[in-house]
C-alpha cells in the first residue's frame, strides 16, 4: 500500500502524542507514515528537515518529497483522512491557509501553557521548541 503522506510528531510529548493518536485511529490512517521524532537519534530527520525544526513545528512530507509545515501540514494530513478531508480542503484554500497559519503561530506561543500535568519538564519542555 502506497503511503499518501509521512507525519512527523514528538512522541515524547503527551500533548502531541494524544493528538496524533486521535488521527491514527481514523479510517485511512494506515496509509500515512507516522514518524516519532523522539526515536530519531540523528540531527536531520530527512534531507531538508532538521530534528530541531521538526520538533518546533508540525511537519509532513508528501510522497514527492515536499516538506510542508504548520497550517499547510495540518491541511495535508486532514485531506489524507476521509473523516477530515473536507476540513483539509477548506484550510488549504488560498487566503484561508494564511489565516490558519497565523492562528497556528499564535498557538505555538501559548502551547507551553497547555502542558499536561503528567508531562515532566525535562521530557516535554515546550517552551524550548
Amino acid at each position: 500500500m502506497m503511503q499518501v503522506l509521512t507525519v512527523y510528531y514528538d512522541g515524547a510529548c503527551p500533548l502531541c502524542t494524544r493528538e496524533i493518536d486521535f488521527y491514527r485511529r481514523r479510517r485511512g490512517a494506515e496509509r500515512i507514515g507516522w514518524v516519532d521524532l523522539s526515536a530519531i537519534d540523528t540531527p536531520e530527520v530527512v534531507p531538508g528537515l532538521s530534528k530541531a525544526d521538526a520538533l518546533a513545528r508540525f511537519h509532513v512530507q508528501t510522497p514527492a518529497g515536499r516538506i510542508l509545515s504548520g497550517a499547510r501540514a495540518f491541511a495535508a494530513m486532514w485531506a489524507a483522512l476521509p473523516s477530515t478531508r473536507l476540513l483539509g480542503r477548506i484550510v488549504a484554500a488560498p487566503g484561508l491557509v494564511q489565516l490558519f497559519e497565523m492562528l497556528y503561530r499564535l498557538f505555538l506561543k501559548i502551547r507551553p501553557l497547555w502542558r499536561p500535568k503528567r508531562c515532566d519538564a525535562d521530557v516535554c519542555d515546550l517552551s524550548r521548541r
